[in-house]
């Protein structure tokens, strides 16, 4: 389940709250018991290798084109 950032305009705090995407656009209401949140736009960042799909590593062509390791 999608877990989505928010902070509170009344006491400046910042939690998180795990919902459907469905529900990403409802208010939230924060810790203290405030009403008045907002959503924060987050950044997600999906690292790996290898897998079904996934392009394959270069190879040859110098420093970060495979030859030197990096």
């Amino acid at each position: 389940m999608p877990r989505y950032e928010f902070r509170c305009r009344a006491c400046g705090d910042t939690f998180e709250v795990n919902r459907s995407m469905a529900a990403a656009a409802d208010p939230a209401t924060c810790p203290q018991g405030h009403a008045d949140t907002v959503k924060l736009l987050s950044a997600v960042a999906v690292t790996g290798r290898g897998g079904a799909g996934s392009a394959p590593t270069p190879a040859g062509g110098g420093c970060c084109g495979g030859g030197c390791g990096c």
